[in-house]
This record gives C-alpha cells, structure tokens and sequence, in this order.
C-alpha cells in the first residue's frame, strides 16, 4: 500500500546522498588517509546521525527548529564550527612522503568510537539535513501514513546513507585509489580542509529558506 511512497522517498533520498557535501569529504578524507575501517565507522556514524534528523521529524520538533530563527541559527553555527574545526586541522597537516602512508587496516585508523563520532556529528548537527527530512516528512510522506511506516521509512533512510557512505569508503580505501591520492602528498589533506571551511562558510552564511 505504501511502496509508491517509499520509492518516491527512496529516490529523493539517493537524489540526495549522492551529491557532495560534508559527509561525502569527511568520509573521503578518513578513507584515504586511515584506511577502510575508519571510512567504514565515519559512514556509520553519518548514518547514525540521519536517524537523529528521522526522530525529530517524527516528533515534530524539526518544524519548531525550522520556524525558529534562533534554533536554527544554533544549529547553523555549531555544524559551521566543527566543520572549520575538521578544516583547519586538516590544513595543518604536514607533508608525508608516500611509503610512510600505512596501508588500509593498519594500527593508524582511529578508534571506532573517534571515526563514528566524527560521522555522527558532522550529519547530526547540519541544519541543512534539518531542513530536508521537514520536507520530506512533511511534503512528500502523506501525514496520515501511520508513525511505524514512516519511522520505518526512518531506518531506510539511515541504513541506506550508511550503505552508500560505506561503499565510498571501500573505493577510497584501495590502495590503489590510496596511492594515487597519496602522491599528492599533504595538498590533497589541504584541499580538503579547504574544501570542509568553504563547506562552513556557505551553511554558516545559509539562511531559512
């Protein structure tokens, strides 16, 4: 009864997750240079966060965030900072030469826990995810359709982020791929920290639409 709606949320869902943004180079980033299992924990720790913006949506708190200048501006400001905090210190990161590079699954990856709160915090506190599960549990999924689906639809939603991120996290893990980001050196871990600060300039600079 409800699969025409879970396929629209489906697709907006994937229209969605594939286009870059801060979880896409947090990701990248700790693939790259720590290896698959600290990719694999960040894309878990994204996923974790999507069931955050999932549960506030249900409660309706997503909708007092959205029309509240204030809350929202909390949440704008808090997610811009970390991700300056991510930026900056990957900015500071010192040239390597490519044999000192551990290879994938080495004693360098963080601590599940690290990798995980890094992902989590990254998705859980972007305002920008705030406003687009409002919408989608308010414009696309009918608001008669009963709490257990969408929360349902919820769990989808995180588990296919987490899926997706983790699939990132493989490609950007094999030592091939490795290999060719680590010739670049310490540029590519300066680009991405660029990268992460022009990601916090433009939320920070975002308003409620």
């Amino acid at each position: 009864m409800y699969w025409t709606e879970f396929l629209t949320v489906a697709l907006v869902h994937l229209l969605a997750v594939a286009s870059p943004g801060p979880d896409f180079a947090v990701v990248v980033r700790e693939s790259v240079l720590r290896g698959q299992r600290s990719g694999s924990w960040t894309a878990i720790g994204v996923g974790g966060g999507i069931l955050v913006h999932v549960a506030y949506s249900l409660l309706g708190i997503g909708l007092i965030v959205s029309q509240s200048i204030v809350l929202f501006n909390l949440f704008k400001w808090l997610a811009a900072g970390y991700l300056f905090y991510l930026g900056f210190q990957a900015l500071r990161a010192k040239p390597v030469a490519v044999g000192d590079i551990p290879t994938s699954g080495s004693g360098a990856a963080l601590s599940p826990r690290r990798a995980f709160t890094i992902g989590f915090v990254t998705n859980g506190l972007n305002p920008k995810a705030t406003l687009f599960f409002l919408s989608l549990f308010t414009v696309v999924i009918d608001p008669h359709t009963p709490l257990a689906v969408q929360a349902g639809y919820g769990v989808y939603l995180a588990f296919a982020t987490g899926f997706w991120f983790c699939l990132v996290a493989w490609l950007f893990s094999r030592e091939r791929v490795r290999a060719g980001f680590t010739r670049m050196g310490h540029w590519f871990d300066r680009v991405t920290g660029a990268v992460l600060i022009g990601l916090g300039v433009r939320l920070a600079a975002s308003e409620i639409a």
